[in-house]
């Protein structure tokens, strides 16, 4: 009955380490780029867009698609760097533990 305590002040530990860590991926950000830096996305770890820039030799109004390729390219590569810091982040804190019923890539 001890181990079962004990075992269950680490998971409560391990859980408020985490909701911790949730909180300050709110305030990280990563930057993504495309098009030799013609279209720039950041994005907090809770994968909300704070910022896009687009330099003004990336806007041709005879090719609006390749920009909105461009920008569609930045965003998606921001929300992966965004996945990959915040996977980082959490395996720090569960230390590869791998919780049934959680999906994989959460930690």
């Amino acid at each position: 009955m001890k181990n079962m305590q004990k075992m269950m002040k680490q998971v409560q530990k391990m859980q408020a380490e985490m909701a911790r860590v949730q909180e300050e991926l709110g305030n990280k950000t990563v930057e993504a780029s495309v098009g030799g830096g013609a279209v720039r996305v950041v994005i907090s770890g809770h994968l909300e867009v704070k910022e896009i820039g687009i330099e003004p030799a990336a806007v041709d109004p005879d090719d609006l698609e390749m920009l909105q390729d461009l920008v569609v390219a930045a965003v998606n590569e921001a929300i992966r760097m965004a996945q990959e810091m915040s996977a980082e982040e959490m395996e720090k804190v569960a230390g590869g533990l791998n919780i049934p019923g959680l999906p994989s890539g959460l930690f």
